[in-house]
């Protein structure tokens, strides 16, 4: 685990914390964008639940919990009990990926229109240790993406009529840096960061696809 980072999944949620602020950047629903933040949150809700007021219900969370403010949030209908960890280091660089798994929501971006929103998703949270750049906090996100695609592909994953998938309607990805160690301006497969943070993201996501199977044959 890298220094500083704390990590509990149980049934209600996936947090990730932070002894020190991190830069965050990431398509949350609460807290999204770039951020600098001391944890994120992956709340379970029911699939459901509408989700009309993410940031109360995972407002009520955090304060339940005590999860240190300011945090990032996502919402997850995958059962975050099955969040599957992975880590990874490349040139004394360290990533650590947390994933949850829900594929009942398929989707094909920009080939096949999604017409109904349900919350199961396959949320991806990274966190880095290296001192990144917005741009390659960005680049790392399209990086893990990349991956997600690649692992969905290779594990046979495929929509109602039996074409490719991109990931499901709802999928979010959160890339955070610890702001120690190397200075990072990119992101992307060819780059340190991004080799380092897509290995994570490929262990993570591949066992947790074929968990997912494993219980929904």
């Amino acid at each position: 685990m890298i220094e500083g980072i704390e990590l509990s999944i149980d049934r209600e949620a996936v947090v990730v914390k932070s002894a020190r602020s991190m830069s965050v950047c990431s398509s949350a629903v609460v807290g999204g964008g770039l951020v600098a933040a001391r944890a994120v949150i992956n709340l379970h809700v029911a699939k459901s639940d509408p989700c009309a007021d993410p940031s109360s219900m995972l407002s009520a969370y955090a304060r339940r919990v005590a999860v240190p403010e300011p945090y990032v949030g996502l919402l997850t209908g995958a059962w975050t009990e099955h969040a599957v960890v992975a880590e990874a280091s490349c040139v004394g660089m360290a990533a650590l990926a947390v994933v949850t798994v829900g594929l009942s929501n398929r989707a094909a971006a920009g080939r096949v229109p999604v017409l109904e929103w349900i919350p199961d998703t396959i949320n991806t949270i990274v966190v880095v240790d290296a001192d990144a750049e917005p741009a390659a906090l960005v680049n790392a996100i399209i990086t893990a993406t990349e991956v997600k695609v690649l692992a969905l592909d290779e594990a046979g994953i495929r929509g109602s009529e039996g074409a490719t998938v991109s990931g499901t309607s709802t999928d979010a990805v959160v890339v955070a840096a610890t702001g120690r160690g190397r200075r990072c301006r990119f992101g992307g497969p060819a780059s340190e960061l991004g080799w380092t943070a897509g290995q994570a993201v490929r262990e993570a996501l591949m066992r947790g696809v074929r968990q997912w199977k494993e219980r929904n044959p």
